[in-house]
C-alpha cells in the first residue's frame, strides 16, 4: 500500500481530484468506480471547478457506483443516484448513458446483483476504484463477516452504519436497512484502488487497517492483497499509524 500523507480533509480531497484528473486525460475512456458519502464530496467539488476552469471532458468516461439503498427510487434526495447526480453528474459533461448504480427497487435484487456485475465484466472491469472506509471497516456497503469471494450481493446493514447515515435524513428510521453493494471480489478486481480516509474518528480504523491481521470481520483488510492501492489519509486519521 502506498500512502499519501496530506493535512487535512481539504488537502486530501484535492490530491484525489488531481489523480483523478491525471488519470481521465491519461485515458479518456477510463472506467471509474466511483463512491458517496461525506468522504468523496470534496473531491467532487473539486473535480467540477477543474471542469469549469479547465475544461477535462468526462465524455467517454463510464462509471459504476459502489451501491445504492434497497427501496429508494432514483429521484428520492436520500438515494446515491440522486446524491451523484447532484454531486458531481449534472456539472460536468459526462454521457448519464455511461453512469450506473446499482437498480435499489429492481423487483429481482438477485437478478440486479448478477446483471450488475455482468455490465462490469462486459467493459473490461473497473480501471479505478474510489473508496472510502466506514469505522468498523466496511468498504462499500460490505460488512464485517462479508465473505472475500462475494461478487455484488444485498446486505443487512449494521445498526452502526445506518447510525453514520442518520445524519442525511429525517431520523434513523428512515434509514434503509438494506442495500445492494458492489462484492469485495468485485472490488479487487479493479486495476487500481484510491482509498480516502479523513478525521480523527477514523484513526482506528486507519490504524487497525495498516497493522492488523486480514480477517473477513475487517472488510477493508482484504486490499492488503491488492497490487495498486493508494491511501490518501489526514494527519488525524493517520495519528495511530507507524509509517517506516
Amino acid at each position: 500500500m502506498n500512502i499519501i500523507q496530506v493535512q487535512d480533509y481539504t488537502e486530501m480531497s484535492r490530491t484525489a481530484a488531481e489523480i483523478l484528473i491525471g488519470k481521465v486525460k491519461g485515458n479518456p475512456n477510463i472506467k471509474l468506480g466511483l463512491a458517496t458519502g461525506g468522504t468523496p464530496k470534496g473531491m467532487y467539488d473539486d473535480l467540477i471547478e477543474d471542469h469549469v476552469r479547465n475544461h477535462t471532458s468526462y465524455e467517454h468516461v463510464t462509471s459504476f457506483n459502489l451501491d445504492e439503498y434497497i427501496g429508494l427510487k432514483p429521484n428520492d434526495p436520500n438515494s446515491y443516484h440522486f446524491y451523484m447526480d447532484d454531486s458531481l453528474f449534472t456539472h460536468i459533461n459526462i454521457n448519464k448513458e455511461r453512469t450506473h448504480l446499482p437498480n435499489g427497487t429492481a423487483d429481482d435484487t438477485n437478478g440486479e446483483c448478477q446483471r450488475y456485475d455482468e455490465m462490469i465484466d462486459s467493459v473490461g472491469g473497473i480501471d479505478l476504484q474510489i473508496l472510502g472506509i466506514g469505522q468498523n471497516g466496511h468498504i462499500g456497503f460490505n460488512e464485517p463477516g462479508t465473505s472475500f469471494t462475494s461478487g455484488t450481493h444485498v446486505v443487512t446493514l449494521e445498526d452502526s452504519t445506518r447510525q453514520a447515515n442518520a445524519r442525511y435524513f429525517d431520523s434513523i428510521d428512515e434509514v434503509p436497512t438494506h442495500a445492494v453493494t458492489m462484492g469485495i471480489s468485485t472490488i479487487m478486481k479493479s486495476k487500481e484502488i484510491l482509498l480516502l480516509i479523513s478525521g480523527e474518528e477514523k484513526a482506528e480504523t486507519l490504524k487497525k487497517l495498516i497493522h492488523g491481521d486480514i480477517s473477513e470481520e475487517f472488510p477493508a483488510s482484504i486490499l492488503k492483497k491488492h497490487n495498486s492501492v493508494t491511501i490518501i489519509a489526514d494527519q488525524k486519521a493517520l495519528s495511530g499509524v507507524i509509517i517506516p
